[in-house]
């Protein structure tokens, strides 16, 4: 019994170990080792409603050609997320002078982690249903399956909430714990957000590589994050 006691808190030590290890801070992201590529593959959670227009309005300023693939990662039942990301791909092939045949984009639906008016109790086992999808389609799909049009389910991660972008997040760092490939995780806390941070950017504030909000007001508590004014 004692030798298993001890084996155990070996294991917990180095996991809490690694875990430290593999959280961001400011001083690991200005030295960040990710290498400089003229092009990336871009993900993108689109949350429905306010937070679907604000995450397309923040890609619909990049620049496709250097972000080259892009997928939109919409929650179950999200038919309307789903229909504004193909009208911007649209407009965006339009602009290029591209063939909209040839897609340079995806959508890739997941169970939600809990659904509006969801009782609680349920909502414990709906969330695990959505980590073991996002784990598969960040971790498993990516590493043990061949995929010959992109390496990789992303070099970056834009969040901006609300909820299953948290459990997104912890299947990126599935990844990151076991050393595996893992997109940079981007943060960017909702426009309407003016006093207080939301629930999924006081979760997320500690974990993502980057944490952004557009109310400098929100970081008067001195914590991590970055403000860079008006985004959308």
């Amino acid at each position: 019994m004692i030798h298993i006691i001890v084996f155990l808190t070996l294991v917990l030590s180095l996991a809490a170990a690694r875990l430290y290890m593999i959280l961001p801070s400011d001083t690991k992201r200005r030295s960040s080792s990710h290498p400089k590529r003229s092009t990336c593959n871009l993900a993108v959670f689109l949350g429905s409603g306010g937070h679907t227009t604000e995450a397309l309005a923040l890609v619909s300023a990049i620049d496709p050609k250097k972000y080259h693939h892009r997928q939109y990662i919409v929650s179950e039942g999200d038919h309307l997320s789903a229909q504004k990301a193909k009208a911007l791909e649209s407009s965006i092939a339009e602009r290029l002078q591209a063939s909209y045949g040839t897609q340079s984009y995806s959508i890739l639906t997941i169970p939600r982690a809990r659904r509006v008016h969801q009782s609680l109790l349920t909502t414990p086992a709906s969330s695990i249903v959505s980590l073991f999808t996002c784990v598969y389609h960040v971790t498993i799909k990516p590493n043990l399956c061949f995929q010959e049009s992109h390496s990789g389910f992303a070099d970056v991660l834009i969040l901006n909430g609300p909820g299953t972008c948290f459990i997104l997040c912890v299947a990126v760092y599935i990844n990151k714990f076991l050393g595996l490939p893992a997109p940079v995780v981007i943060y960017v806390e909702s426009f309407a957000r003016i006093t207080s941070l939301s629930l999924s950017g006081k979760l997320l504030r500690p974990l993502v590589d980057r944490f952004v909000v557009q109310w400098p007001q929100l970081l008067s508590d001195k914590g991590r994050g970055e403000c860079v004014g008006w985004l959308v």
